[in-house]
């Protein structure tokens, strides 16, 4: 067994998966799992530069999580970052941050390479289910963009557009610094042109329409299937692998987006950090679903963050062969 550590970084969570890897089976056994909103990406749509405070939460988590990874003693750590610090000016201040913390260096990596992992860690245990039909379509909305990957059990296509639950409510739904609750018609109707122009860009590389089964990866799309099952408390168990219906995604869509804040602060699995973007994420969810003609979202808790800690740990055992 190999033990690896990944670490995956987005604009609006920082994200940790310590796991043991059995080269034999390609399986992935699960040690520690943990999420921290730290909301790097707060502004850079605006100003193209990360906040002090946005970088002084991330670093905090980072501590938080050295600590994890030396409790277990990981044999690699794999740091990735995605959208927000691709898109600053002053990302270098968080790169020497994070290298001074954990002591590797983040890899600010690209749309495409995003989408490799997710794709990855959503289909690995999907492909041994003969009655979902392939090719998959694995959508990864996060903060800043989102991914979009067709592949049977590889990637065929990918391509990454700047829609996510962040950049859409803070593009379309702040006014004066404010987050407007709930959005009105006009506000709601800019973000959908905006997705709608981002899903033309990725049919442009992906064929939507040849995909047969939809893999929704990432918070906006754990919340809402949380909410359609109406569980008590956000149950990671529950959440793997379960199937909404478009109608469902519809409803709860529909929901976010009139609820007020208090209203949708007082839903039992929402996350705090996810109170004010929930209404733009579950807007993107819906638009792919209709793009796509999907009846139906498989989701997917197995994400970049699981295909990063697979591929670290394919090369850590690469290199043992090696030597």
């Amino acid at each position: 067994m190999t033990r690896v550590a990944g670490i995956d970084c987005g604009t609006n969570s920082i994200r940790l998966l310590v796991a043991d890897f059995d080269p034999a089976t390609g399986e992935l056994v699960e040690l520690d799992r943990r999420m921290t909103i730290v909301r790097l990406g707060q502004g850079v749509d605006k100003t193209g530069r990360l906040a002090p405070e946005a970088l002084e939460r991330t670093f905090a988590a980072c501590r938080e999580y050295a600590a994890v990874i030396e409790e277990f003693g990981a044999e690699r750590v794999r740091f990735v970052a995605t959208s927000a610090s691709r898109d600053a000016e002053n990302r270098d201040e968080f790169v020497q941050g994070v290298l001074g913390i954990l002591g590797v260096e983040p890899e600010v990596i690209s749309g495409d390479q995003e989408a490799e992992f997710s794709f990855t860690g959503a289909t690995r245990e999907l492909v041994a289910h003969d009655h979902l039909e392939r090719p998959f379509l694995v959508v990864d909305i996060g903060g800043g963009s989102t991914e979009f990957v067709v592949g049977e059990e590889h990637v065929r296509a990918a391509r990454s557009v700047d829609v996510g639950c962040v950049r859409m409510t803070e593009r379309h739904l702040v006014v004066d610094g404010v987050v407007t609750d709930p959005p009105t018609a006009e506000q709601i109707a800019a973000i959908r042109a905006d997705v709608e122009a981002a899903l033309d860009l990725a049919a442009q590389t992906v064929p939507l329409a040849e995909a047969r089964t939809l893999v929704g990866l990432a918070g906006s799309v754990t919340t809402v299937a949380a909410i359609a099952l109406g569980l008590p408390e956000y149950l990671s168990s529950e959440i793997h692998h379960a199937r909404i219906p478009y109608e469902t995604v519809r409803e709860i869509s529909e929901r976010m987006l009139t609820a007020t804040h208090a209203e949708r602060a007082a839903i039992p699995v929402m996350h705090p950090g996810r109170v004010d973007v929930i209404g733009a994420g579950a807007l993107v969810l819906l638009a792919i679903m209709e793009r796509t003609g999907a009846a139906e979202v498989v989701v997917s808790e197995h994400d970049i963050l699981d295909g990063i800690a697979i591929k670290t740990a394919e090369e850590v055992e690469a290199d043992r062969l090696r030597s």
